[in-house]
């Protein structure tokens, strides 16, 4: 991790934003700076020093943990913070303000009234988005562990398996090839239920004729992995494979405009007229994508209404799908990184239409 990078690249935007230092409360962040892992932490940075402050519980995980900064133990949370941002001298704080409750800035407000405190939400979306190689690697190791994984599940499954059974096999694979856990609720979702983008497993048995929507991942190091694989049971009817292959070529299209500088909009926009061209556009109810890191959802999001522009060194996901209401749905999602000329892929599925059982 090039720690001393990522706190440079951030002390450049305090003067952008008007302040003297931050407060961090959300614990990605954190561990995206310094390194700690704990559940409970809040980093202060300024222009000339990085203080992580804990409780007595993570005071030597905190110790071993981080980088570049100095560990403060605190016996209640905002008198810690009130102390050390008092004794910087700072005037003007800025504060992640997604990740602090009202009682807890009322606090800090009563505590220190001589600072101004300056809420942040949208500015701290892109402090994560472009990938250093390390970041790059563990991506890569997750979603190598989950390709194993999946390609082992799809082996078994067969007519008259339940949704939970494949779910919970491909969790427990993941496990046992490395991964720490799984990056969300694995989707596995059949049939007529594959037309619910985001359902959740059921006892549903899978059918002779059946989509299957299987959205998954698994992080390694902290980082997440993230792909969508649709399959047939037991063949495809021409109807079902017109549809596939809309989806698909919706997904080589819109991948096919990656590169540096690019709108992410466009990508969207891409995707989103191909598969209205074909017909579906009723059908597309969700954005195309979005970036992937510590966070499975994180900056920038490709939509219509985006107003990112893709970087060299982002890790996104492109993920079209059509959803036929009651009869069934196709997703196919990658994750690849933003290069200057195009784009590597992350992923290792292949997304011809594979059929199962």
């Amino acid at each position: 991790m090039n720690n001393k990078a990522r706190y440079e690249a951030l002390r450049r935007h305090l003067a952008t934003w008007g302040v003297d230092g931050v407060l961090f409360f959300d614990l990605t962040v954190n561990r995206y700076f310094s390194g700690f892992t704990g559940s409970d932490g809040v980093l202060y940075v300024n222009g000339r020093n990085a203080v992580l402050l804990v409780d007595g519980r993570y005071t030597t995980q905190a110790k071993e943990e981080s980088q570049g900064a100095s560990v403060f133990e605190y016996a209640e949370k905002m008198r810690g913070i009130s102390r050390i941002v008092s004794e910087t001298g700072d005037g003007a704080v800025a504060f992640d303000a997604a990740h602090l409750s009202y009682d807890g800035y009322m606090k800090l407000v009563s505590a220190l009234p001589d600072i101004t405190f300056t809420p942040i939400t949208d500015e701290i979306d892109g402090l994560r988005a472009v990938k250093d190689d390390d970041e790059i690697e563990l991506l890569r190791k997750a979603a190598h562990v989950a390709a194993l994984s999946l390609t082992e599940t799809l082996r078994n499954i067969a007519p008259g398996m339940r949704e939970t059974e494949i779910a919970d096999r491909l969790d427990v694979s993941m496990k046992a090839h490395g991964g720490e856990r799984p990056s969300f609720d694995t989707i596995v979702a059949s049939g007529s239920r594959s037309a619910l983008p985001h359902a959740r497993p059921t006892t549903r048995a899978v059918e002779r004729g059946d989509f299957i929507i299987i959205d998954y991942g698994t992080v390694v190091g902290g980082y997440h992995s993230d792909e969508t694989c649709t399959v047939a049971v037991g063949g495809a009817t021409e109807e079902m494979r017109r549809l596939y292959s809309v989806v698909k070529d919706a997904h080589d299209r819109a991948i096919g405009t990656v590169r540096d500088g690019v709108a992410a909009r466009e990508v969207d926009r891409t995707a989103r007229e191909y598969i209205a061209g074909n017909g579906c556009g009723d059908y597309f109810v969700h954005g195309t994508g979005h970036g992937v890191g510590l966070d499975v959802h994180e900056y920038p999001r490709l939509s219509l209404t985006s107003t990112a522009t893709l970087e060299a060194g982002m890790v996104i996901t492109v993920e079209p799908g059509v959803y036929v209401p009651n009869r069934w749905g196709i997703r196919i999602e990658d994750t690849i990184v933003v290069e200057r000329d195009g784009c590597s892929f992350i992923t290792e599925m292949p997304k011809d239409l594979t059929i199962v059982g």
